[in-house]
């Protein structure tokens, strides 16, 4: 349900989006170019790897920062088990991509 009340935490909600929108302008201003964005990768590709994230997500009970930062922080077995098998994937997902596609 949408609301016109703003949460209490809105001043760094705004700040944030504020700089993700000046930060490129401030470096046009003292280099004179924008940043070169590259994504060497179809948009097929982007949607699928965004939908594995958000089912990944669902099943790991949270996302890869939330148990890599806090959850091993707070020594919880479940985070640091959820992020050993994130390294463990991506470690192979990598070889496979380079060694083994040709990537």
């Amino acid at each position: 349900m949408l609301t016109t009340r703003l949460s209490p935490d809105w001043a760094w909600r705004f700040a944030f989006l504020a700089g993700m929108i000046a930060s490129p302008l401030i470096l046009l201003g003292v280099t004179g170019q924008l940043p070169q964005i590259s994504i060497p990768s179809s948009p097929l590709l982007l949607v699928i790897g965004g939908f594995l994230t958000g089912v990944g997500t669902t099943l790991g009970s949270g996302c890869t920062s939330g148990h890599g930062v806090c959850g091993m922080s707070r020594l919880s077995v479940r985070s640091i088990a959820a992020t050993l098998t994130f390294m463990a994937m991506a470690g192979m997902t990598v070889f496979l991509i380079r060694h083994v596609f040709g990537g």
